[in-house]
């Protein structure tokens, strides 16, 4: 199962918990405050290639980064 990271509106707190799929969205309360104000936030990562470092900001919806579908993507080559 994939790792998403949340952020709550009510401490501004970020955090992250493995959920399926079908959960990505769905509401989940604050590891800190308990609070059920929360959204999920963008994933930043690294990746090292043949250029050299990358800095990607991806999504987790259906692989790939948020500019395309997971196929062939010029930007993060998905």
């Amino acid at each position: 199962m994939p790792i998403y990271e949340y952020i709550c509106k009510d401490c501004n707190h970020k955090f992250e918990a493995v959920r399926s799929f079908s959960q990505a969205d769905a509401p989940i309360k604050c590891d800190k405050c308990g609070g059920e104000h929360t959204n999920r936030t963008v994933s930043k990562c690294w990746a090292i290639g043949n250029g050299g470092n990358m800095h990607l900001e991806t999504t987790v919806s259906g692989g790939g980064c948020a500019g395309c579908s997971g196929g062939n993507c010029a930007h993060c080559g998905h």
